[in-house]
């Protein structure tokens, strides 16, 4: 049985009304899924403040209250604990409900705009490889060990997080590997992991509908270093320019990859094809399975945390030449005739950008590039011309299309990509509203040789339609349409 009083351990305590030493069941800061015995805590939230519904939590049966703001009045027996951040609360609550199970896990976060999903997940399976028993935190799986849960979030939230940690300490992990997202850091979904490690990937334009302003997107970031612990590291992407930013203030030890500048990790890219690219590796020369710069840029981030985790580079190196791209993670899909698909989860302008680039820089010249591309509804407006400026200007032939238009009309998001194109673009771009028509006509289209990039959902299976999922995944309908024409 666990108490109260063991759990509220590095909280900050303004005030408590009752008895600390009473049993708990479970923590929750849903009150719809509140039990007896169980305490309810009481966060202010970005579209609810939790503080509304203690009274539903007390009569389901919630024997103590966490909340910022003490209520006037006072149900006795509950006790009240009044807190300065309940965000962090939650987190640091739940980290000492499950046992603090990162103190027993080497845990480390990777954050940025993109790259996040192939660098954890590739440092867990190149961790798996070594031997070692680890987990995973990502946008497409949650794994302990080898066990796989269904993902709901790129950072789920503090308690879920503290659960799945600890169920990896009960398995015997030495690692956790997980994607730490803006949200994640801002809402303080983080509190009361000790983190290993810190990766930082890249910092472009994503999420200001949640931030606001670029600056606020950059200071969560790099909130995260601030945080590390001295004994963790700091890895950033020196050639980016707000690599050095996000090592300002860290007393973590500062480390760097590169492939432009002088780094402690440092690659160079000797040959470019469909099916990989030859590194030159602190000057060994590596065959990968990966194509284009940004994979090159996580390889070197999974390449350089490996090797500051202990291991040594002999055993990292085979690896590295091993593994696999991730799901919708520019996968390459072959028609019976010869002509290529790429399915990529670029949602973003600049992550739409690194895409085209690695494709424009493997291509012959001869072959068309058609880009089929949408943006999500209910996010980021301001992206949207940028994203289909952006492949209309690396493209030969641009279908904009739905993505998850969520509570907005496609029409509507469509409307605002095509304010990015220029006029000597209009020719070359279409707009098809129905998903599945828009990569059936850019297949149709397409000649044997010639590159189809499906971008924007990537590993997803579904597409979100006014509230509704509907299964929809682009790689079954390339392949549908590749093999019945």
């Amino acid at each position: 049985m666990r108490y109260l009083n063991n759990i509220l351990q590095g909280v900050e305590i303004s005030e408590v009304y009752g008895d600390l030493n009473c049993p708990v069941r479970q923590i929750q800061f849903d009150s719809r899924k509140v039990e007896a015995d169980d305490v309810f805590i009481a966060a202010k939230g970005v579209h609810s403040d939790g503080h509304l519904y203690i009274d539903k939590a007390i009569e389901l049966g919630a024997s103590a209250i966490i909340c910022e703001t003490m209520p006037e009045i006072k149900i006795a027996p509950v006790v009240y604990v009044q807190v300065k951040n309940g965000q962090a609360a939650i987190g640091k609550i739940a980290a000492a409900y499950y046992g603090n199970p990162s103190e027993n896990l080497k845990v480390v976060g990777v954050t940025g705009t993109n790259g996040k999903t192939t660098i954890a997940t590739l440092l867990y399976k190149m961790f798996i490889k070594l031997g070692y028993k680890a987990g995973l935190i990502s946008t497409i799986k949650y794994y302990v060990g080898t066990e796989e849960f269904p993902a709901t979030h790129t950072t789920p939230d503090a308690i879920a997080i503290q659960s799945l940690m600890a169920k990896m300490a009960e398995a015997g992990c030495e690692y956790c590997f997980m994607e730490v997202s803006s949200h994640a850091i801002h809402q303080e979904r983080i509190a009361g992991i000790k983190f290993a490690g810190g990766i930082f990937t890249n910092l472009t334009h994503d999420h200001l509908d949640y931030h606001q302003t670029f600056a606020e997107y950059l200071k969560a970031k790099k909130a995260f270093f601030d945080q590390l612990p001295k004994e963790a590291f700091a890895l950033t992407n020196i050639d980016d320019k707000n690599g050095a930013v996000m090592l300002q203030n860290t007393v973590a030890k500062k480390q760097s990859y590169s492939l432009r500048t002088l780094s402690d990790f440092h690659c160079k890219i000797l040959e470019k094809h469909f099916d990989g690219m030859l590194l030159s590796i602190e000057g060994k020369d590596v065959w990968t399975h990966f194509t284009g710069v940004f994979n090159a840029y996580n390889l070197m981030a999974v390449y350089g945390a490996a090797l500051l985790l202990g291991e040594p580079n002999e055993e990292v190196l085979p690896i590295i030449s091993d593994l696999r791209p991730v799901a919708g993670r520019f996968e390459i899909l072959r028609s019976p005739e010869g002509k290529y698909a790429v399915v990529d989860y670029a949602h973003t302008p600049d992550a739409l950008k690194n895409v085209l680039s690695g494709i424009t820089e493997i291509r012959t010249g001869n072959e068309q590039l058609i880009t089929v591309v949408g943006a999500g509804g209910d996010r980021d407006k301001t992206k949207r011309p940028k994203m289909a400026w952006e492949a209309a200007n690396l493209s030969n032939k641009v279908i904009l299309t739905s993505d998850n238009p969520r509570s907005e009309e496609p029409a509507d998001i469509i409307r605002d990509m095509q304010a990015g194109i220029e006029a000597h673009q209009k020719q070359k771009v279409l707009a098809i509203e129905n998903r599945k028509e828009a990569i059936r006509t850019a297949c149709m289209l397409a000649q044997p040789g010639d590159i189809i990039l499906v971008a924007g959902k990537g590993h997803e299976d579904y597409q979100e339609i006014k509230g509704v999922k509907y299964h929809f995944d682009d790689k079954e309908v390339i392949n549908e349409i590749f093999n019945n024409n």
